[in-house]
């Protein structure tokens, strides 16, 4: 069931080829990589207890926790041109962070994951179109899930690297996107990366507990450690700017708290059980199998309950309790006219339609992605 939750939350950036509309290039990179990447990063240094390592012929290995040391790898492989920025580098991979047995907590803390990540390098005049693309990107995908957010500039900290004044030229580019965006946002000071600022983005769920899912960070540092350059117009070599982001976070988190933002009853184009098919007697198994078949040709997500011993009422309750967002009862009345009798995990009957008719209306309730249950 979280395979389905999670390819829909997908859905909210994929859907009608999203990435690519936004000039993102979707990438696979290896689940491992030999330690000298970790030590050139930095990563090493500071969060090998957090990786999982091993040794592979003489040599140390470890399972990536973040993919921006192989993007960096990706930027660097060849010269790179300023007329290919910015560069924007999407990536769902797995990833294995070694947290302690005592940290981990249901689906909001695990230690393998996947998150919407990229990394987009770019000049630095491009860092505001970039960072107001991704608060855009932000906006989209949380209003389809319906969470609000707060938005917090988190500043230079007490320890960092770099000249102070590429951080005050970044964070007053932040800030300006910031304002261009146009949503209330606050000042949270010294709490940037030791890297770069960023903003924090906090979702309220219904209950208004605040998580932390999304990130948009500055990363100054990386582009030094791995020599990243592109040649620019007047001929100079330059180093670029990496913007590390992810809208939704980890998967698996943003699973668990939309598991309790909806309190279980998961709008119908999220939902991992959105129809059942319920059959008065045994006589019309064959009918709701040929009725499944339909739904499921549509990618609906559809079940059957053939279990002879159980009463029609226990079977619709059941499937309330389950959470199904419809549930359709099916009898002689319904084989003989094509149709299927509609009612709700909240014991609302919608009546009689014919199964062309009601399948064209789910497949637009799934597909308009609205956290509402209607029936058009």
């Amino acid at each position: 069931y979280q395979r389905r939750v999670r390819e829909a939350v997908v859905s909210t950036q994929s859907t009608g080829d999203e990435y690519h509309k936004r000039g993102f290039t979707e990438v696979i990179t290896p689940n491992m990589y030999n330690t000298k990447l970790w030590e050139r990063s930095g990563h090493w240094q500071h969060y090998a207890e957090n990786m999982f390592s091993f040794d592979v012929e003489k040599e140390k290995y470890a399972l990536k926790p973040m993919n921006c040391p192989g993007h960096c790898i990706l930027f660097g492989h060849r010269p790179r041109s300023w007329r290919e920025l910015p560069l924007r580098l999407a990536d769902f991979g797995v990833l294995h962070r070694n947290e302690l047995s005592g940290a981990l907590s249901g689906l909001t803390r695990v230690r393998r994951f996947q998150q919407d990540d990229a990394h987009i390098f770019c000049a630095p005049d491009q860092i505001v179109d970039e960072i107001r693309g991704c608060l855009d990107f932000l906006r989209a995908v949380y209003g389809i899930l319906g969470f609000t957010y707060d938005l917090k500039l988190s500043t230079r900290p007490e320890k960092y690297l770099g000249e102070i004044e590429v951080w005050d030229d970044a964070e007053a580019r932040l800030k300006k996107a910031l304002d261009e965006f146009g949503e209330p946002w606050e000042v949270n000071p010294g709490d940037g990366a030791f890297y770069g600022p960023k903003i924090d983005i906090t979702v309220k769920d219904a209950l208004r507990r605040s998580h932390q899912c999304a990130t948009i960070q500055l990363d100054f540092q990386l582009p030094i450690r791995f020599n990243l350059l592109y040649n620019a117009p007047d001929g100079t070599e330059k180093r670029p700017v990496i913007v590390h982001r992810a809208v939704v976070g980890s998967l698996e988190r943003m699973t668990g708290v939309l598991t309790e933002h909806f309190a279980g009853k998961w709008p119908f184009w999220l939902s991992p059980r959105q129809v059942m098919i319920v059959p008065v007697m045994p006589m019309f198994n064959d009918y709701a199998c040929q009725i499944r078949d339909k739904l499921h040709n549509q990618h609906i997500v559809v079940d059957t309950d053939l279990d002879d011993g159980a009463t029609l009422n226990k079977k619709v309750r059941n499937a309330q309790l389950a959470q199904y967002n419809f549930i359709f009862v099916v009898g002689e009345k319904e084989q003989a006219s094509g149709t299927v009798n509609v009612r709700t995990r909240d014991n609302v009957v919608h009546g009689e339609f014919t199964v062309e008719n009601v399948t064209e209306m789910l497949v637009k309730l799934r597909d308009s992605k609205s956290n509402v249950d209607n029936l058009e």
